[in-house]
Order: C-alpha cells, then sequence, then structure tokens
C-alpha cells in the first residue's frame, strides 16, 4: 500500500487549468534538472542522427542508433526517480524526443529501406504506426497518476521500434529471396493498434537492480547478458518479439475464458 501512494505522488496531479498553469510558472522559474534531461537531449539526438543515416541508406546505423535511444530513454526515467529529479518538464519533453526517436525514425527507416514501391497503401500503413506513437505518448502523459504507473496501458513506443529495428536485422541476416516489405507494412499496422489498445504490458522500469534478489535472477541475468553479446541480433529480436505478443495472446486467453481469473488471484496470494 505505501509502495502505491509513493508511486501515485511521483507526478502531481493537475486537475484544473489555474493549478496547471501554476504548476508549470512554479516548475519552471525553479529551473530544470541537467542530468536526466540531458540524456533525453541525447536520445532525441540519437532519433534525429538515425533520421539522417536513413536518408544516407546508412540503414544498420540507423538501427543502431535507435536501439541507442531505447537505452537513453530507459536510463534517463530510472536516474530521474533515483534522484527524485521528475518534473512535469521532464515528462513532457521525454515523450517529445520519444515521438522523434521512437516514431518519426523508424517510420522514415522503414519507408526508405523497402515500403516505398507501394506507394500510398505503404504510407498509409506508415502513418498508423507514427499516428499510434504519438496517441501512446499523450495518453501515457494524461494517466501516468493511476494507470500507467505499475504497468503500461497499450504497447510502449520503446518496445514498438525495438520491434521494426531488430525484425529488419533479422531479415536481412536471413538473407532470403522474397519481397518482405509487405510484411513489415504489416508489422506497422499491428504494432500502431497495439499502441493504442488497452492491453497491460509489463513495466520493465519496476525492475530494480539495487535491491537484494535471489541468487537465481543474477545467474540468470548474468547467462542472458552473455547469450546476447554471443548473437545480439537473434537475442534481441526473440526478447522484443515475444515482449511485443506475449501480453496480446494472454489478453485473448484470458478474455476468452480459457484462464480462471478467480484462481489465478488465489495462486497470487
Amino acid at each position: 500500500m505505501k509502495n502505491k501512494e509513493k508511486h501515485k505522488n511521483t507526478y502531481p496531479a493537475i486537475k484544473t487549468l489555474e493549478s496547471a498553469g501554476n504548476f508549470y510558472k512554479s516548475s519552471m522559474t525553479k529551473g530544470v534538472f541537467l542530468l536526466p534531461n540531458l540524456l533525453t537531449s541525447l536520445s532525441l539526438f540519437s532519433g534525429f542522427y538515425s533520421i539522417i543515416n536513413t536518408i544516407a541508406g546508412k540503414f544498420y546505423i540507423a538501427g543502431w542508433l535507435i536501439a541507442l535511444s531505447i537505452f537513453l530513454d530507459g536510463i534517463d526515467g530510472k536516474i530521474a526517480r533515483l534522484t527524485s529529479t521528475i518534473s512535469k518538464f521532464g515528462i513532457e519533453y521525454d515523450s517529445l524526443a520519444d515521438l522523434v526517436a521512437f516514431g518519426v525514425a523508424p517510420a522514415v527507416m522503414i519507408y526508405k529501406w523497402q515500403t516505398g514501391p507501394f506507394g500510398k497503401i505503404g504510407l498509409v500503413c506508415i502513418f498508423v504506426y507514427l499516428l499510434g506513437t504519438a496517441l501512446r505518448l499523450a495518453r501515457f502523459n494524461v494517466q501516468i497518476n493511476s494507470v500507467e504507473y505499475r504497468k503500461f496501458s497499450g504497447l510502449p513506443s520503446t518496445a514498438a521500434a525495438g520491434m521494426i529495428v531488430f525484425s529488419i536485422f533479422f531479415i536481412k541476416s536471413l538473407a532470403l529471396n522474397f519481397n518482405y516489405g509487405a510484411l513489415m507494412l504489416i508489422v506497422m499496422v499491428v504494432l500502431g493498434l497495439l499502441m493504442i489498445s488497452n492491453i497491460g504490458y509489463f513495466a520493465v522500469k519496476d525492475l530494480s537492480v539495487f535491491k537484494r534478489k535471489p541468487f537465481r535472477q543474477l545467474a540468470a541475468l548474468s547467462l542472458l547478458i552473455v547469450v546476447i553479446a554471443a548473437k545480439p541480433v537473434i537475442m534481441l529480436f526473440v526478447i522484443f518479439f515475444f515482449y511485443v505478443f506475449i501480453s496480446p495472446i494472454l489478453y485473448f486467453y484470458i478474455n476468452n475464458g480459457k484462464i480462471n481469473l478467480n484462481s489465478l488471484k488465489v495462486l497470487r496470494h
């Protein structure tokens, strides 16, 4: 119960236009926190530079720059929470940076990579993804005091961008002779719809490395790091694939009545 209250009080509630104006005025006159916002700026630059490399035809570099943005987006929020430097400015700035790094950059990458020949159909599919990213981030900012503090409502934009990048890398590593542009367009639409869905996703930000954990978790994580280092493209593709699609499968499985929710609650306690 204390943890729940702690999470709820992390972000101040803004109920009226007047209180919102007072909050913004107060937060800006006090200045901004440098460290987390500098990391957000690096994430934004990484996404921007990814777009530049995509235009130049350097898709491999562009993809890894998006992956770098995913890493930076993860640690800036973690640092802000650990150092108690969370602010409304930082939340809004982070979402704007995410829209560029995880919305615009992957969309441009997919368009320039394989889907250009599909014309207007390709543009519509890519825009569905971009629109889903924008709506997802806007909803996150609105629900951050209530729904989003324990789990994500809808697929996080970081996971969607990672799925796109490592799908491209994985497909190219197979060196198959078929037109996979159509497949990626379908993936883009699915990811866009998952981001605006109400399907719950595990919040990776809840993982804490500063608390005591069972020894087996250390062993498992160490093994995972070694395997990822050995085959980074394949393993990261597998991780993102399972994260993106396991929640929808469980969601529809539960809603179809094939899992007894009461029995799950008993097992949880």
